[in-house]
């Protein structure tokens, strides 16, 4: 079950974002009604958040809150069922980044839920190999949506 929730007081496309973690969640081979909430809020919101969680200053692009430490299946295995827990976006920061790396708001808010739903599942980028890991399956998942979806120009 996902669980979304905009309290940023900025349009999103909530079904875009629903159905990209479903894929992204697949991909992933976690249980498809394994408990997901993402949040979008706003820049103040998010600096509490960064300052109370991460111990940095300022709004951030995303956080992600992991709760049953759900981690990817191996193939063939059952995928696990639980709570995986919650990802917090900011759609301000979202945009305001999407200018600076050359992509649209949506493929910039695409890659940072799928960074997330990683994070959430046990992937991080603190070490060097860590980090081309999580980024190479992040373009992965981002890609293969995109060519289901038939479209590369989100």
């Amino acid at each position: 079950m996902i669980d979304i929730n905009n309290e940023s007081g900025l349009p999103v496309d909530e079904k875009h974002l629903v159905g990209l973690a479903r894929f992204a969640l697949a991909a992933l081979r976690i249980h498809p009604d394994a408990e997901l909430s993402i949040v979008m809020v706003d820049e103040d919101t998010m600096a509490a958040y960064n300052r109370k969680f991460m111990d940095e200053e300022g709004p951030t692009d995303v956080l992600s809150f992991p709760m049953d430490e759900l981690r990817p299946s191996p193939t063939g295995g059952e995928p696990p069922l639980g709570v995986l827990g919650d990802i917090v976006l900011c759609p301000s920061v979202t945009e305001r980044q999407a200018v600076e790396a050359g992509r649209s708001p949506i493929k910039e808010a695409d890659y940072l839920l799928v960074h997330g739903i990683l994070h959430l599942v046990g992937f991080d980028h603190a070490e060097p190999t860590e980090k081309a890991l999580m980024f190479n399956l992040n373009d992965q998942i981002i890609r293969a949506w995109e060519k289901q979806r038939g479209s590369g120009n989100g």
